[in-house]
C-alpha cells in the first residue's frame, strides 16, 4: 500500500522528542511517546495558569515542559512533533531545519504507530463540512455494524485511538485539517474525500495554491476511492487534486453532485440520493441510497456532505440500507445551521460554525428571504462574491464584530437597497441587540440567519460561545413576545 512507515515501541526508546504545543493533541502525543520510552520535552510560548496546570500534570509523569520559549530547539532533539496550529514559519521549525531535524504532526505519529493489522482510515478534508461529513460517515459505518469512531480533528486524539490496538476498530472515520495534512507525509488512506476548496487559512499556508496542495495530500496512496466534488466550480478543483495524486493501482475517482449522477458518481434524482459508482453496471444501473428527507438538515451543502460520506462508506463495502439508516440516525453538532426557534412567524437559525465566506455562502443558499447577522474577524477574507451571490435573498443585514466594515462596504457595492444595521459594540449584550434589531427587520416567513462568515474571537471565546449567545438572545426575544 505505498510507502507506509510503521514504527514500534522500540523505535522510540531513548529518542529525544520535542513536542510543540500544550494543546490536546500535543499532550496526547507527549504522553504516548513518553510511554514508548522516548525522552520528551514539550515547549510552548504560553505561561498562563492553564499552561502551568497542564505542564504540572505532564511533569508529574516525568515529561519535561518548557514554557515561555517556543523558539529555541532543545539540545539533541531527534524529532519535532507539532500541534496542528503551529505555522510552518515558526522559529522552532527554522531551528529544526537548520539542525537537520524533521518536523511531523500528531497524525503522522499515529500513522507510524499503527500495527500491521490496524483499522483502515477513511479520511475527510475540505474547507467546510469536514466534521459533519466525518460524523455522518461514522454513523453509516455503525449502522453497518462496524466498530468505528470519528477521530482526527474531532473527538479523541488520534494517537490515543491508535494506541488502543489493532483489534479495537474495524475502520476509522478520520477528519483531517489542512494543518494536519501538511505535517503527515506518510499518510496513506484506504479512501479519502476533499469536500470543497475555498480561500481559508491563507495566512498560515501562504497562498491558495499551497493550501490546496496540503488538502490534496489526503489522496496520496489511496487504495480504493478518491472522492471529489463534481459540481463545485473554481480552480484548483478537488478533481484537479485527484488527477495530481499518486494513488494505488485500481484506485478510482468517485464524484458527488447535487444533480443526476454520471457513471462513477453519486448524486440526486427526484429527491433520492443515488449511487452510480459502486454498482455492477454503472453505465445502466443506479442504487437508491436514501431520501433527501433522511438528511438533517436537508440544506444543499448538507446533502453534499451526505453524498461524500456515502461514497466513502460504499468504497468500504457498506450496504445501501446502512447508508440510509446511518443518515437517519445522525444528528449534527450544535451551531451548524441549527434551527433555534420560531418567534412571531420568523425562523431563527444558528450557523455560528460558518466562520468563513464559503461556509456562509452555503448557509445563505439554503434560505429565502433572510435577515442576515454577520461579522467578526475576517482572517483576510473579502466579501464581494458572497454578498453579490446572496443579495437577492436578503431582507436586511445586522453587522457585528471587528471587521464588519468590510461586509458593509461589499453590501454598499452589491446590495445598496438592503437595509443595514451596523452595531458598534462588542460587550456581552451585543448579540441580544443584534437579534432584536434583526427581528425588527424581519417579516413573517423570513429567516433570521446568523452565518457570520468570520471567526468569533474578537467578541467570543469560540464559535460555540457565539452560537450560545445567539440562541440565548432568541429565547429572550421569544419570552418577551409570548
Amino acid at each position: 500500500m505505498g510507502s507506509r512507515k510503521v514504527t514500534t515501541g522500540s523505535d522510540w526508546q531513548g529518542k529525544n522528542i520535542t513536542v510543540a504545543g500544550l494543546g490536546v493533541s500535543g499532550v496526547s502525543a507527549a504522553r504516548a511517546l513518553a510511554g514508548l520510552g522516548a525522552s520528551v520535552t514539550v515547549v510552548d510560548g504560553g505561561s498562563s495558569a492553564g499552561h502551568e496546570e497542564r505542564a504540572a500534570a505532564l511533569r508529574a509523569d516525568g515529561i519535561s515542559v518548557r514554557l515561555g520559549d517556543a523558539a529555541t530547539l532543545p539540545p539533541d532533539t531527534d524529532l519535532v512533533v507539532t500541534s496542528p496550529g503551529w505555522p510552518p514559519s515558526a522559529p522552532l521549525f527554522a531551528a529544526a531545519a537548520e539542525a537537520g531535524v524533521d518536523v511531523v504532526g500528531d497524525v503522522e505519529i499515529a500513522w507510524r504507530l499503527r500495527g500491521p493489522d490496524a483499522a483502515p482510515w477513511l479520511a475527510v478534508t475540505g474547507t467546510n463540512g469536514k466534521t459533519t461529513t466525518t460524523q455522518m460517515l461514522a454513523s453509516i459505518l455503525e449502522a453497518e455494524g462496524l466498530r468505528t469512531a470519528a477521530v482526527g480533528n474531532i473527538g479523541t486524539p488520534i494517537v490515543d485511538v491508535v494506541l488502543e490496538g489493532d483489534d479495537a476498530y474495524d475502520v476509522l472515520a478520520v477528519e483531517l485539517s489542512s494543518y494536519q495534512l501538511h505535517w503527515a507525509p506518510s499518510l496513506r488512506a484506504h479512501s479519502a474525500a476533499v469536500l470543497n476548496l475555498a480561500p481559508d487559512h491563507l495566512d498560515w499556508h501562504g497562498s491558495m495554491e499551497a493550501y490546496a496542495a496540503d488538502k490534496g495530500r489526503v489522496y496520496e496512496g489511496n487504495q480504493v476511492a478518491c472522492v471529489y466534488n463534481a459540481y463545485a466550480t473554481g480552480k484548483p478543483s478537488t478533481e484537479d487534486l485527484v488527477r495530481g495524486a499518486d494513488v494505488e493501482e485500481g484506485c478510482r475517482a468517485i464524484g458527488f453532485t447535487l444533480n443526476a449522477p454520471a457513471p462513477s458518481q453519486l448524486g440526486v434524482v427526484d429527491g433520492i440520493l443515488v449511487d452510480r459508482a459502486f454498482v455492477p453496471d454503472r453505465q445502466k444501473q443506479a442504487q437508491e441510497l436514501a431520501e433527501i428527507s433522511d438528511v438533517r438538515p436537508p440544506a444543499p451543502h448538507n446533502i453534499a456532505n451526505a453524498l461524500a460520506a456515502a461514497a466513502l462508506a460504499r468504497a468500504f463495502g457498506v450496504r445501501a440500507t446502512a447508508v440510509r439508516d446511518g443518515l437517519r440516525a445522525f444528528r449534527p453538532d450544535a451551531h451548524r445551521i441549527e434551527h433555534v426557534a420560531d418567534v412571531a412567524g420568523v425562523a431563527y437559525v444558528d450557523d455560528s460554525k460558518a466562520t468563513n465566506t464559503h461556509a456562509a455562502q452555503a448557509s445563505l443558499a439554503a434560505y429565502e428571504p433572510i435577515v442576515w447577522i454577520a461579522g467578526g474577524l475576517a482572517k483576510g477574507a473579502t466579501f464581494d462574491e458572497l454578498v453579490e451571490g446572496a443579495a437577492k435573498r436578503l431582507r436586511g443585514v445586522v453587522l457585528i464584530g471587528a471587521d464588519r466594515a468590510l461586509i458593509r462596504e461589499a453590501l454598499a457595492r452589491h446590495a445598496p437597497e438592503v437595509p443595514v444595521v451596523d452595531l458598534d459594540r462588542t460587550d456581552t449584550g451585543a448579540m441580544s441587540e443584534a437579534v432584536r434589531r434583526a427581528a425588527e427587520l424581519a417579516e413573517p416567513g423570513d429567516t433570521v440567519l446568523m452565518a457570520p462568515a468570520c471567526a468569533s474571537m474578537d467578541m467570543f471565546t469560540n464559535y460555540n460561545k457565539r452560537g450560545e449567545a445567539f440562541a440565548d438572545a432568541v429565547r429572550e426575544l421569544g419570552s418577551t413576545r409570548a
